[in-house]
């Protein structure tokens, strides 16, 4: 399972299906949309201090009705638009159904997050 680390989410496309995508964009419904283009396994967001009707993480639900897994990052736990901070400082504020099936829960660390996913995805036979 291949690992993108990009600081918009805008930047995934259809060769990144499948991958761990980690991100410094918001979470709302307009970062949703490229996730959903690009359908990575797990799309890690920053929620942007939640906001006025939690649209900083608002996306988690669009990409939970596609079947696709999605968090977000505290944000003061890491740097808005800074996806390296997000995956090494980044702490899980929320996640999604399909991302808690994943075994992705609030409080974890981003990178523990990952590498977990990425390491048991490694495991199960082709």
């Amino acid at each position: 399972m291949k690992l993108r680390v990009v600081d918009s989410i805008t930047e995934l496309g259809p060769m990144d299906t499948g991958c761990v995508a980690v991100s410094g964009s918001h979470g709302g419904l307009s970062s949703a949309r490229y996730a959903i283009a690009a359908r990575p396994v797990l799309s890690v967001f920053n929620d942007a201090g939640v906001g006025k009707d939690r649209a900083g993480l608002a996306g988690l639900a669009s990409l939970q009705a596609e079947g696709l897994a999605g968090c977000t990052v505290a944000h003061d736990s890491a740097r808005i638009g800074d996806a390296r901070s997000t995956l090494a400082d980044g702490i899980i504020s929320h996640a999604n159904e399909a991302a808690t099936a994943l075994g992705v829960r609030p409080g974890q660390h981003c990178h523990e997050a990952v590498d977990a996913l990425i390491q048991n995805n490694s495991r199960r036979p082709e």
